[in-house]
């Protein structure tokens, strides 16, 4: 994986961005991942493009939540989403990985063996989920 800090933003990572926040918001998104020392922005690369990003905020010692993940509807099913997540995990030494996220996703953390909580209706008809992820050993 590569961190995502160049002044502008690689095309493919905006584009895998739309899936994971609306287009709308990933300037200012970016501004943030630019801005903030704690909050990062990685791309995975196959064939020489990206094919996967995740961003989080390391929120405190051996903690983050994750902010954003996307992986290419094409390449989807593949255990690059896991995988990125181990990585980061492995890299910064986590012990909690938090998200927050939507019906749509909410699987896909569920089978990482994320624990899932309800938040519900948070913004009018969408009902929104947290996920939490403690590392035992």
């Amino acid at each position: 994986m590569k961190e995502i800090n160049t002044i502008i933003l690689p095309l493919s990572i905006r584009e895998l961005l739309t899936y994971a926040t609306s287009a709308s918001k990933i300037d200012q998104e970016y501004d943030l991942y630019l801005q903030l020392e704690n909050r990062l922005l990685y791309g995975y690369k196959e064939n020489e493009k990206f094919i996967g990003c995740i961003g989080f905020e390391l929120t405190a010692t051996n903690n983050c939540e994750i902010k954003h993940i996307a992986v290419s509807p094409l390449e989807r099913g593949r255990g690059i989403g896991k995988w990125m997540i181990d990585n980061i995990c492995e890299k910064y030494s986590l012990q909690l990985i938090l998200a927050e996220t939507d019906l749509d996703a909410v699987s896909f953390y569920r089978k990482l063996g994320f624990t899932i909580l309800s938040l519900g209706e948070k913004y009018p008809g969408v009902e929104r989920f947290r996920c939490e992820y403690r590392k035992t050993e």
